[in-house]
């Protein structure tokens, strides 16, 4: 198994530093950047003998600004990690640390956690209970942080909750308390790493997919008002086929998106999704339908009925890449890629072009006209995987 990853977060004072120490011992090699200490940045500790990195965190702060920056940098740099798949910087196991003499989990405190970690949802959490001196306390300690987490139990995978001792604590001239817990919270980070591992591609993935998910809506909005552009015309607008050029380069922009990869097959997969969208009979016969029907100035109809084309060949062209990209389809499956936009331009097709110009009025702009489009087309779609 790989050395994985264990984020250290927690308020400011809570005892991160000292947990890291006392956990990787003197054989700690600095593998980040920053200094010892009260941390400004991250830092990154590991210890061979053990088999998995330790990255403190900045501690969150009961200042709003500074706890807000504290959260963000945390997650830049998760996101950042995620993006570029870095394995020494992907998080497995996070150390959640909450101070055992506080005697009060703020739900501040949890709410950091949930925004800082958001990339990393299903990684396993442990809580560590630092600073956990009296024996009698442990245990009204640990109900406390199981109570105030239960109502993030769908936004985080609490794993464990360990009361530890880092260093020694001097309770008096006669009595100490001493290192404890060390030993359960390494062995549990153990045990859960190999899920952690797991988890961490799993949210990976889904952030990346996201992440393409945005950006190949905003190429359909971009080819969309391009499409209304080019609808907008003083004749009847009739023929999808004017449209080809700004499809093609639609469908080949989201394929970039979503990594498919140049190749013979995968050009005729591109021919394949263009020549639907510029010969679909249906989709034309839709437009006269349409252009009778609805009772607006004639180049806004025009306009809506060429930009609702560009629309459904990109959503449905995005809904294909993302199939492929996933692994559930392949760029050879062309049956059912047709099968999928020819649905797009047909079942509910005319009804969402009406329903984008039932927003519209004589007043209305070319950028009103690409809004109400994108809106219509961008709504959650109820297409199944075929």
């Amino acid at each position: 198994m790989k050395n994985g990853n264990v984020l250290v977060l927690g308020d400011s004072g809570v005892g991160k530093s000292t947990l890291i120490n006392a956990v990787l011992g003197e054989h700690v090699t600095v593998t980040g950047y920053g200094s010892h200490g009260t941390t400004n940045r991250l830092e990154i500790f590991e210890n061979e003998e053990i088999g998995f990195r330790l990255i403190d965190s900045v501690g969150f702060e009961p200042d709003f600004l500074k706890r807000r920056k504290a959260i963000a940098k945390v997650r830049d740099w998760s996101k950042a990690a995620a993006k570029v798949g870095d394995a020494n910087s992907e998080i497995n196991v996070i150390w959640f640390c909450v101070d055992g003499t506080s005697r009060k989990l703020f739900p501040r405190s949890i709410d950091s956690l949930v925004k800082s970690a958001s990339v990393f949802k299903s990684v396993p959490v442990i809580v560590v209970i630092t600073k956990s001196y009296s024996e009698t306390d442990r245990a009204e300690n640990i109900e406390m942080v199981r109570s105030a987490f239960a109502k993030y139990r769908k936004k985080l995978n609490l794993v464990g909750i360990i009361p530890v001792v880092a260093e020694i604590y001097r309770l008096n001239d006669q009595a100490f308390a001493a290192q404890d817990g060390l030993d359960e919270l390494i062995d549990t980070t153990v045990a859960v790493m190999p899920e952690g591992l797991a988890a961490a591609s799993r949210d990976i993935a889904k952030y990346q997919n996201a992440q393409r998910n945005n950006y190949a809506h905003a190429v359909v909005g971009a080819s969309t008002a391009a499409g209304v552009t080019v609808g907008a015309v003083p004749i009847p607008f009739q023929d999808a086929v004017v449209l080809s050029g700004i499809e093609a380069a639609e469908v080949s922009a989201l394929a970039r998106i979503y990594g498919i990869k140049k190749s013979d097959r995968s050009q005729d997969l591109i021919k394949k999704i263009v020549e639907i969208g510029t010969v679909s009979a249906v989709a034309r016969a839709a437009c006269g339908a349409i252009i009778d029907a609805v009772p607006v100035a004639g180049w806004i109809v025009n306009a809506a009925v060429a930009g609702s084309f560009v629309a459904a060949i990109g959503e449905g062209s995005r809904f294909i890449f993302e199939q492929i990209a996933l692994g559930n389809r392949s760029v050879e499956d062309l049956a059912w890629v047709e099968e999928i936009l020819s649905e797009k331009l047909s079942a509910g097709f005319t009804d969402k072009v009406r329903k984008a110009l039932s927003t519209l009025s004589d007043k209305s702009s070319k950028a009103d006209v690409g809004k109400a489009i994108t809106q219509v087309f961008n709504e959650k779609d109820d297409q199944k995987q075929k």
